[in-house]
């Protein structure tokens, strides 16, 4: 059965310690691919100052040379036909009419986790794919009593126990730690520093003083979802 990794969030910037989680777990997991998808219109945060087609050809531009890891716009093309806030229900459940025999994984920080059950529709989430939550260095929240509840039967410790079935598991998983986050990366361009090694370099050079700007609006934003 393929495996094919779902990883969300605004990418106002993308930048390495983006597509850095990407590959590891791409890897660890043995993805096929890892779909790199853009909000248009992200419901736990306010909207970036950058347009989602300028943060979808960053991601472009991001992953350009990276085998196995697709830019998916379908959040955009959505965005243009609905009104509503993209869902990450809709998106996974779009993709997983596309491609019934693949197993979907969808990829989250502990940040957006320890939140999954503010999320539209979350439960179902997992009928359609796996969970996989990257752990970071700092102590995780405890998570709400209804998540832990819900979650008591299904956390497994491994990657072979998620090819025992089509969906409905969650694994946390630990990294090696990057420190790179979009919060510092617009903070820099807002001082006008470098941000060389934090962001692909294709991204830096199509950057224009207009994008800084637009960036730098975000800075006073919730970063949860960088």
């Amino acid at each position: 059965m393929k495996a094919i990794g779902f990883f969300g969030g605004t990418f106002a910037p993308i930048h390495n310690g983006h597509l850095r989680l990407a590959i590891e777990l791409r890897d660890l997991l043995g993805l096929d691919c890892v779909h790199l998808t853009p909000s248009a219109r992200p419901p736990h945060r306010a909207a970036p100052g950058v347009s989602a087609e300028r943060r979808l050809e960053w991601a472009r531009l991001g992953v350009a040379d990276e085998p196995g890891l697709i830019v998916d716009d379908r959040e955009l093309r959505r965005a243009r036909a609905q009104q509503h806030p993209s869902y990450t229900f809709d998106t996974l459940a779009a993709l997983k009419a596309e491609t019934p025999d693949t197993r979907l994984h969808l990829l989250l920080g502990d940040d957006a986790a320890n939140r999954l059950h503010t999320w539209h529709r979350w439960r179902e989430l997992f009928d359609l794919a796996h969970l996989v939550v990257v752990q970071r260095p700092h102590p995780a929240d405890v998570p709400a009593a209804e998540l832990a509840e819900f979650l008591h039967d299904r956390t497994v410790a491994s990657v072979e126990a998620l090819s025992r079935q089509s969906a409905g598991l969650w694994l946390p998983v630990s990294l090696p730690p990057l420190a790179i986050s979009a919060t510092r990366i617009r903070a820099l361009l807002q001082a006008g520093r470098s941000v060389r090694g934090l962001v692909p370099e294709a991204v830096i050079r199509s950057l224009t003083p207009e994008d800084v700007r637009a960036l730098t609006i975000d800075e006073d934003k919730d970063p949860a979802h960088d």
